[in-house]
């Protein structure tokens, strides 16, 4: 697994809801572009951890999340959030109450998350929150010193804002962790892929497609799944009647864009769930699917859109290894540094690099094979590191850099123009597996959390 790859998600809901509001307030800016920053789609995050001391009265308590609580002011101010995103995107609110439920549960879910980002030690310095504020500001159209004014305008305090997007990389940075662990791709998988798109000849045509989840718990009981499909089958049946595909999602659905309408954005069909890309294949935009069962719950699929593309690209590919060294449990983010630096001043004494990113890169794929991260195209990478590979000239190594994954050493051993090489298509093949695993590998996750955690409504339930 390569820690560096990006997910293939949209911009995080946060931003996605301030760049909405913003064109709402200033419609001669030019609308903004998705940031190259992968997250997770969520509601904004919730504020810090707010613990109820031994005694205290639960009044204005909304839930009770392991041991800490989200209070009732915390989940109006979502709600606000969600409705005006919701707006934007000229989509009908649901019921309040319908509402309130959804948001609730995604903060709920946001709180356990922070809560195992804590104690795995996922932290995320100042720098990087101060990048992605400069993104933010660029993409708004004005400067970071504007940024806090333009921000009021719209409702927004600055504070607020610069603490929930710092959750929301945590987050962001913490499934990448899991996805590091758990998501596994063997060489057979690889193959079948290629195999796949070699068969097609139609590896660049992509979907835009949204879905609908209904989740089952983790190892759910046959009433699980018989209470899950009775509420599909009313959700397809309030479809069939000419209920907004959209607006089911926000109300009924239980994937992580169900508040973006349930729109999982554009995909190649190697990089869809197994279970969506048959059929997606065979649909025409403004097509949904019957109920479809997986091990995550019950699935309607929609196919918004489509784009065909044979065209071939020739691209720069770089030749890269790294070292790798995050933080964890038992290294803080300050022993991170010093480690990374002490790494870096041995390699200009003379230190051999592939000796040291095997002994020390917290990159096992890549560690394993003295950090060699072989031919990687444009983008591959998330931006901090795909701006230091640039810099530098074959043979030339950086100085250690942070990004959302930890602190790297990264060093360019080649470049070379390419195209639809084998090793490009193999690249292209593993991202496609790896995109189309990783969301099923985080929702499963996700219930196995929920499943684990104690939690207690005071409202909606």
């Amino acid at each position: 697994m390569n820690p560096i790859s990006r997910r293939a998600q949209g911009a995080q809901t946060l931003l996605l809801t301030f760049f909405m509001l913003a064109a709402a307030g200033c419609s001669s800016a030019p609308p903004p572009q998705p940031l190259e920053e992968p997250a997770p789609a969520r509601t904004s995050a919730p504020a810090a951890s707010t613990k109820a001391a031994p005694g205290t009265l639960l009044d204005g308590v909304a839930a009770v999340v392991n041991d800490d609580v989200i209070l009732k002011t915390e989940l109006d101010e979502k709600v606000n959030e969600a409705e005006q995103q919701i707006a934007a995107r000229h989509t009908s609110l649901p019921a309040p109450e319908v509402l309130q439920k959804q948001v609730l549960d995604q903060m709920i879910v946001n709180r356990i998350e922070l809560q195992q980002a804590s104690s795995r030690g996922v932290t995320v310095s100042d720098d990087a929150v101060n990048q992605a504020m400069s993104r933010i500001a660029a993409r708004a159209n004005v400067t970071l010193e504007q940024l806090p004014d333009t921000l009021k305008k719209e409702g927004l305090q600055y504070d607020q804002f610069r603490k929930d997007l710092r959750d929301q990389i945590i987050i962001q940075n913490l499934e990448q962790q899991v996805l590091s662990d758990r998501l596994h791709i063997t060489q057979q998988e690889l193959d079948d892929q290629l195999k796949t798109d070699q068969g097609t000849g139609d590896s660049e045509t992509q979907y835009h497609v949204a879905q609908i989840l209904v989740a089952t718990p983790f190892n759910p009981t046959p009433e699980d799944v018989a209470a899950a499909r009775k509420k599909i089958d009313i959700v397809y049946g309030k479809l069939k009647s000419g209920t907004d595909f959209a607006a089911a999602a926000v109300a009924y659905s239980d994937g992580q864009k169900a508040l973006d309408g349930g729109d999982i954005g554009w995909r190649k069909a190697s990089e869809l769930p197994t279970l969506f890309a048959p059929l997606v294949a065979q649909m025409k935009p403004g097509d949904y699917s019957e109920p479809l069962q997986s091990n995550s719950g019950f699935h309607i699929v929609k196919l918004i859109d489509v784009k065909r593309s044979d065209q071939k690209v020739l691209v720069t590919q770089t030749h890269a290894r790294h070292i790798l060294v995050r933080t964890s449990a038992i290294l803080t983010a300050e022993q991170a540094k010093a480690k990374i630096q002490s790494l870096y001043e041995q390699l200009k004494a003379g230190a051999d690099f592939a000796k040291l990113a095997a002994a020390n890169s917290d990159d096992p794929s890549s560690a394993k094979k003295g950090g060699d991260l072989d031919w990687l195209d444009p983008g591959a990478t998330v931006p901090p590191f795909q701006a230091a590979m640039d810099k530098l000239q074959p043979g030339e190594m950086s100085e250690p850099f942070q990004s959302q994954f930890g602190w790297h050493i990264v060093q360019v051993l080649g470049r070379r123009e390419a195209d639809q090489t084998d090793e490009d298509r193999k690249n292209k093949a593993y991202q496609a597996i790896f995109s189309r695993k990783s969301e099923e590998v985080i929702q499963q996750w996700l219930s196995e959390l929920k499943d684990s955690a104690f939690i207690e409504y005071h409202v909606g339930q």
